[in-house]
């Protein structure tokens, strides 16, 4: 109850059970749900419309660049609410984000699954000069602007967040046991996704993960989420962080919370997030074409498919030794492997035609997706705080999702207008190479504020 109004509060963190009374510390339990809500983000996420990409050109009678145009509008709209929406973490918490995100996106895949029957609907009610072209684009337009928003966007960043709110020093390796699960999901999606095609349909297979998205993970996270420790009158880390803390790296120890203003005037909030900018364009314009891209190098699709599985493994693997690492390290190193492999990536993918191509886009990526697993959900606490970490992590999460959008415009229009993908390939080969050397110089803010304080006790 809620005495001060006189009525029950479902949004209690001791509703409906008290946290401090698990017999463990409960920010294991905060881990695991929120690594199945980054699992169940996938329908929203460029690997889970990888295997649609050609079903929906089919069927809604739209080329690879007009539906690749419609992917990249719906995506650069769905990052440019990011922002606001990142604020809004910070006012509402996990919990009521996560909740608001996952009955979203459950009800934009239901929207999905009756793509064709909406558009049917609109042809048959609207005047004649109207083409089918266009009443499809936009009708899929909305869909995937609605789905990045709420999947890729809210609920991938509400998942990320809360992890980084409930742990400290442990939070590399808690980042990084929760990237074997995702690694796994993600480069078995595909698979697992053309299976629900063939059993249901492509309609079949959305109208399946809209009804378990909202009754699975909507009540996974309204009821095991909570937004912070401090609320249910723990520490973050568990009882027993205190000692460890005493061997973490200086880099580790925050000084003070940084504003989101603060933070974008920071060379390594940018150096950073332009890496996590680049992958997210490459990754996903790879993904999004990765049949047509074999097809280019003489690849059949079972075989460019079969390819996210030894990634798994690579990323699997890099994230485990980056999380182990991050407490005892300076991230900018790990930033430097992280753009070294993303260049190897994308040599690899020019020359896939080969064997070692093969290999060097396995590893590239692989390694590359390890790094950003642990990077991305460790770097903003680390280096800014918790007070504004999803006003920062907005813009991040923001800037992100448009360059996931554009990704696959690009590629198809090179695809389209060069008649092969090696001119975008070789141009995208020259921001990682850049960001590489850029990132010996992404110190961390919290090292000026610690000199700052020891300047002044030596003044004093």
């Amino acid at each position: 109850m809620n005495p001060s109004k006189g009525r029950f509060d479902w949004w209690s963190p001791r509703v409906p059970f008290d946290p401090a009374r698990c017999p463990f510390f409960y920010g294991w339990v905060v881990v695991a749900v929120a690594t199945v809500g980054i699992v169940f983000s996938i329908p929203g996420q460029t690997m889970g419309f990888s295997v649609f990409t050609n079903i929906l050109m089919a069927e809604l009678g739209l080329s690879r660049v007009q539906l690749s145009l419609a992917y990249c509008v719906g995506t650069v709209m769905s990052g440019l609410s990011l922002p606001y929406l990142g604020r809004t973490f910070d006012r509402f918490g996990a919990r009521k984000m996560v909740v608001g995100s996952a009955m979203a996106t459950g009800l934009v895949l239901l929207y999905l699954s009756q793509t064709r029957k909406v558009i049917d609907l609109l042809l048959a009610w609207s005047p004649a000069w109207l083409s089918a072209t266009v009443v499809s684009f936009g009708v899929i337009l909305v869909g995937f602007f609605l789905i990045r928003a709420s999947a890729q966007g809210v609920l991938t960043l509400t998942s990320r967040n809360v992890m980084g709110k409930w742990f400290d020093y442990y939070r590399g390796p808690v980042l990084a046991y929760s990237g074997v699960a995702t690694a796994f999901a993600f480069s078995s999606a595909p698979r697992f996704l053309d299976l629900l095609i063939t059993r249901f349909g492509w309609d079949g297979a959305w109208m399946v993960l809209g009804w378990t998205t909202l009754s699975v993970m909507v009540v996974l996270g309204w009821l095991f989420f909570r937004d912070n420790p401090e609320e249910c009158g723990l520490r973050m880390d568990g009882d027993r962080a205190g000692a460890k803390k005493k061997v973490a790296h200086a880099d580790t120890v925050i000084h003070r919370d940084y504003t989101r203003s603060e933070a974008l005037r920071t060379w390594a909030f940018w150096t950073f997030n332009g890496t996590f900018v680049f992958v997210a364009f490459n990754h996903t314009a790879f993904t999004f074409h990765i049949e047509s891209i074999g097809a280019e190098a003489g690849r059949v699709r079972t075989e460019v498919i079969g390819y996210f599985v030894p990634i798994a493994f690579v990323s699997v693997a890099t994230t485990l030794l980056s999380g182990w690492a991050s407490p005892h390290s300076r991230l900018k190193y790990h930033l430097a492997l992280m753009n070294g492999a993303a260049l190897l990536g994308v040599l690899g993918l020019i020359q896939l035609r080969s064997s070692w191509g093969v290999a060097a886009f396995i590893a590239g990526n692989g390694m590359c997706g390890g790094f950003f697993v642990s990077l991305s959900g460790l770097v903003w606490p680390r280096f800014f705080g918790r007070r504004s970490l999803g006003a920062i992590s907005g813009v991040g999460m923001s800037s992100m999702v448009i360059a996931s959008g554009l990704g696959p415009l690009m590629f198809s229009l090179s695809q389209r207008f060069l008649g092969s993908y090696g001119p975008i390939l070789w141009l995208s080969g020259l921001v990682p190479g850049t960001l590489l050397v850029a990132s010996f110089w992404a110190d961390n803010p919290q090292r000026r504020e610690r000199d700052g304080a020891n300047s002044d006790s030596r003044k004093d």
